[in-house]
């Protein structure tokens, strides 16, 4: 992607345009010991313009991440005894999911069986624009086939880690191969693969792929990903379609990066560093 391709996805917001017009993002994610994953995925999806977002956390995160997190809604669920959301709350997350637009799944939940089974539940039955992500993508491992039954546009955003363990698959380490690895399992699985790593790779079914140039191993590390989720999210609500999401998200997450890094270098980038330069990163681009 060119910054000239991504400027013509963001057009001037209409001067009537009000929240209502760039989405209801639907965040779930969180688990006892991964308070900061929900926080940075609503951070993300909220620098990058949703209209609204509630933020779904286990139920005795609530405190911590409702604290933190003051521009999003919050919602308590029913939790299991190791501190991941419970299968009871299978019911509340449907009904809810109906009200909005894009379902964010998967940062930070954890991999308890009751945990994973609803993920796989609720991905199985949304037929949203849906974004996975972390353990909602570990929750389909050995399981793979199942992906073919997903109703609703979906990106998955695996590093080559989770696509190994996910596809059974091991991704190639050239920037071709990992290019012809992702529209294979795009197109085998019919949705959006975002290939993450050096030059990540964004997929969709029909063949097409792009090749991201941007970003520096200052994003490698723990946070960096659940920022592009939330940032994807966003795109997707404000009516973006999944393929031209996921390639402009991965394109403006690691140009905030490369910004960030002339000021803090690489070996010191942190997620909030990226965090901060992502209002700096759509400036550039997109002045006129």
């Amino acid at each position: 992607m060119t910054r000239k391709e991504f400027k013509r996805h963001f057009p001037p917001r209409d001067l009537s345009s009000h929240k209502g017009d760039f989405g209801k993002i639907f965040i779930i994610a969180g688990s006892k010991g991964f308070s900061g994953a929900p926080y940075l995925v609503s951070l993300g999806a909220l620098r990058a313009g949703a209209g609204l977002i509630t933020l779904a956390v286990p139920q005795s995160l609530y405190p911590i991440v409702a604290r933190k997190s003051i521009e999003v809604m919050v919602r308590p669920l029913p939790e299991t005894k190791q501190g991941s959301i419970s299968l009871k709350a299978e019911k509340e997350i449907r009904a809810f999911l109906e009200t909005q637009d894009v379902l964010a799944i998967g940062p930070g939940l954890g991999q308890q069986p009751e945990t994973q089974k609803l993920i796989r539940d609720v991905a199985l039955s949304c037929r949203k624009a849906l974004v996975m992500d972390a353990d909602a993508i570990n929750a389909f491992q050995g399981k793979a086939s199942l992906l073919k039954k997903l109703k609703g546009q979906a990106i998955l955003t695996p590093h080559p880690g989770e696509a190994f363990r996910l596809f059974g698959a091991r991704v190639p380490k050239d920037d071709e191969g990992r290019k012809k690895y992702a529209q294979q399992m795009a197109r085998r699985y019919r949705m959006v693969l975002v290939l993450k790593g050096h030059h990540t790779v964004v997929a969709a079914s029909s063949g097409r792929a792009d090749v991201n140039l941007t970003g520096n191993p200052g994003l490698a590390t723990g946070g960096s990903g659940d920022i592009l989720t939330g940032i994807i999210a966003a795109f997707l609500g404000a009516g973006r379609d999944p393929f031209s999401a996921a390639k402009c998200a991965v394109f403006i997450h690691g140009s905030a990066a490369d910004l960030a890094a002339k000021e803090f270098g690489e070996i010191s980038l942190t997620p909030m560093d990226v965090l901060k330069y992502l209002p700096r990163a759509f400036k550039k681009i997109l002045k006129h």
